[in-house]
């Protein structure tokens, strides 16, 4: 199944809207998505979006318990 770019774009909008710097984990992301009004489904959607574009390094994937995510400035 193709990833719609779409979602990875309401993720960076969120992200960039809400300021954020350093790393977070999915759930994190998940929430700033509804506090922003952006029904995403649930972290895991998120983490699977996240991960697809860690593979072209679009995004960087923290192994832990839970994994955490950092997407870097786009303007560098």
């Amino acid at each position: 199944m193709a990833m719609r770019e779409g979602e990875f774009g309401r993720i960076l909008t969120v992200l960039e809207e809400a300021d954020v710097n350093g790393t977070l984990t999915a759930r994190e992301i998940c929430d700033l998505l509804e506090e922003h009004d952006e029904a995403f489904g649930s972290a895991h959607r998120v983490a699977t979006v996240l991960g697809r574009r860690a593979q072209s390094g679009e995004v960087e994937v923290i192994q832990g318990q839970p994994y955490r995510y950092h997407v870097p400035d786009r303007d560098n």
